[in-house]
C-alpha cells in the first residue's frame, strides 16, 4: 500500500494511462492515426513550458518573499520542466518521422529546443551541485524568461500559427487534447511531488 502513496508511482500509472489514451485518440483527414503522436507531442510541450514557467513564476515569489518553500518549489518545478523538455525531443523526432517520412533537424523550433534542453541539463546539475536555494530560483527564473524570448523569434516551419488543433474546427480533436493536456500535467505534478521529496 506504501508503493501506491510514491508520487513516482503515480507518475508511471499516469504515463501508461497517457499511453493508451493517446493510441485510441482521433485520426485526422490528412494525417491518418500518425497524428496520435503529433498530439502527444504537443501536449508535452505545452506542459514543459507551463511547469518551466511556474518553476519561474515560484521562483520571483521566493526572491521577493524570500519563503524557502517558494525556493523549493521552484528547484521540484526546474527539475520538472527539463525532464519534460527534454523527453519531449524524442517525441518531435517521432512525428517528424511518423507524419513527414524524415527528420528536419535543421526545423528553427527544434534547433532552439535542442539547444535549450542541453543548456537545461547541465543549469540543473550545476544548481544541484551548488545546492544554493536563491540562486536555483533566479537560475529557474532566467532560463524561463531566455526559453520564451528565443521561442517567439524562432521561425514557424513544421510548427504553423495559430494552433492547427485548435483551429481545425473538430470538437472531438480539440477536447482530446484539452483531456490530453489536463493528464500531462498530472503526470508532471506527481514529478514535481517526488522532486520535493528528494
Amino acid at each position: 500500500m506504501s508503493r501506491l502513496r510514491s508520487p513516482f508511482v503515480w507518475f508511471i500509472l499516469i504515463l501508461l494511462f497517457i499511453a493508451v489514451f493517446t493510441f485510441f485518440g482521433p485520426e485526422e483527414k490528412s494525417l491518418g492515426n500518425s497524428v496520435r503522436i503529433v498530439y502527444l507531442h504537443g501536449a508535452w510541450v505545452l506542459t514543459a513550458q507551463i511547469v518551466i514557467l511556474a518553476a519561474a513564476a515560484v521562483g520571483l515569489i521566493g526572491l521577493l518573499t524570500r519563503r524557502e518553500s517558494a525556493h523549493h518549489w521552484s528547484q521540484a518545478l526546474g527539475r520538472t520542466g527539463i525532464v519534460f523538455w527534454v523527453t519531449y525531443l524524442p517525441l518531435s523526432l517521432w512525428a517528424m518521422q511518423a507524419n513527414w517520412n524524415g527528420l528536419f533537424l535543421s526545423e528553427p523550433r527544434f534547433r532552439v529546443a535542442l539547444i535549450f534542453a542541453i543548456a537545461g541539463v547541465l543549469l540543473q546539475i550545476g544548481l544541484a551541485l551548488i545546492a544554493k536555494l536563491p540562486w536555483t530560483s533566479l537560475a529557474n527564473l532566467a532560463y524561463a524568461i531566455s526559453l520564451n524570448f528565443v521561442l517567439n523569434d524562432a521561425g514557424n516551419v513544421l510548427h504553423p500559427p495559430p494552433s492547427p488543433i485548435f483551429g481545425s474546427g473538430n470538437l472531438k480533436i480539440e477536447v482530446f487534447f484539452v483531456i490530453l493536456n489536463l493528464l500531462t500535467l498530472l503526470a508532471s505534478w506527481q514529478l514535481t511531488r517526488w522532486w520535493l521529496r528528494k
